[in-house]
């Protein structure tokens, strides 16, 4: 694929490239690798055909200052730049569309910490459905005015005592919504496995798939999509370490919870995977790695500062295992999923205060 000119924006160097439960033990990698998942790639290429002109085809970036620092050349999938903000419309517009008439009329609910809930309240506005959203009183004060301003119902609950799932199912149970979970449904995985579908199909040949992982739809879709495409690319899940359940049930092969956790990646704290993502990232994914909580924040201080890229926390996750070089990994083509770009630039200089002056060059 050709790389179109310098970015007219100052400074920043980059190109735009056209374009629980305790799950069945599994060992990982056991999947086909030559054919991936056939079934679960054919619902991904018919939700990206549900997709076109609802989800934006979003950019992939590269970057000559990036690609020197790291030893490697770096392909940037901006889902910042996505719908809502992130790649979360993906899931949530394909999950709501397949519903039935009667379901639509009664309307739907899911619990989200933002990104899932904005997109969901999109998604009901677009396709005339009353949606409700449980979120945590602390969420993101952009992420929760913006799910109410796309006309969602927005309840409120304290994330240390309360339980999201509790009070969804009671929601459930007294108007009779449907419940479009944040990650474990295979239609919202074949959704947002469009978007590392729509990568490959920009760059061509990739040796890794850098995806961040919370409840696992984003890894989960991103990794069946790139076994079928690409089945000797490796792809890579990557949590905070204040959050890495999904990391731990990977490497132990028993799905595994943790408690509550104040990762600075909001979108990223899923306390476990889900009974559907759990065997298909144990299938389809070769590796889990973490980055602290510093290394994410200086990674997306460099997206922000130096490539002039607005991510939020959790979209700088995928990006910070290769820049803290937590893999060895060097000359290789990797493509990164950067999942979401809604942060509240008024909290950036608490944010930055550890990394503002540091030798990021």
């Amino acid at each position: 694929m050709r790389l179109c000119q310098e970015s007219a924006f100052q400074q920043g160097d980059y190109h735009h490239l056209d374009i629980g439960t305790t799950a069945k033990t599994l060992p990982p990698g056991c999947g086909d690798r030559e054919k991936g998942d056939s079934d679960m790639f054919e619902k991904v290429r018919e939700a990206a055909k549900r997709l076109e002109g609802i989800a934006h085809k979003t950019p992939v970036m590269t970057s000559t200052l990036l690609n020197e620092r790291i030893g490697n050349q770096l392909f940037l999938k901006c889902e910042n730049f996505q719908r809502t903000g992130a790649f979360k419309i993906r899931g949530a517009y394909n999950a709501i569309f397949l519903l039935s008439p009667e379901a639509k009329k009664k309307g739907v609910i899911t619990f989200s910490s933002g990104n899932h809930g904005m997109a969901t309240a999109l998604t009901g506005r677009l396709l005339n459905v009353k949606v409700t959203v449980v979120m945590p009183a602390d969420a993101p004060a952009v992420k929760m005015s913006a799910t109410k301003g796309y006309g969602a119902t927005v309840i409120t609950y304290d994330r240390l005592t309360g339980s999201r799932e509790e009070i969804a199912k009671e929601l459930v149970g007294k108007h009779g919504y449907t419940l479009v979970p944040p990650f474990d449904s295979e239609d919202i995985i074949a959704g947002q496995g469009t978007a590392a579908k729509e990568l490959i199909e920009s760059v061509g040949e990739l040796d890794y798939v850098f995806v961040p992982c919370g409840g696992g739809g984003l890894l989960s879709g991103s990794a069946i999509s790139a076994r079928h495409l690409l089945p000797s690319c490796r792809v890579i899940g990557v949590e905070p370490e204040m959050a890495d359940d999904a990391t731990r049930s990977f490497k132990s092969g028993k799905l595994q919870s943790i408690g509550t956790t104040d990762t600075v990646a909001d979108g990223l704290r899923t306390p476990m995977l889900g009974n559907i993502t759990f065997p298909l990232i144990r299938k389809y994914v070769d590796d889990m790695v973490t980055v602290s909580e510093q290394e994410i924040i200086s990674t997306m201080y460099y997206l922000w500062t130096r490539l002039k890229i607005v991510v939020e926390p959790s979209g700088a996750v995928s990006l910070a295992a290769i820049f803290h070089k937590k893999l060895p990994v060097t000359g290789k083509k990797a493509g990164f999923i950067l999942s979401g770009g809604n942060v509240d630039v008024r909290t950036a200089p608490e944010l930055f205060a550890g990394v503002i002056g540091a030798d990021m060059v």
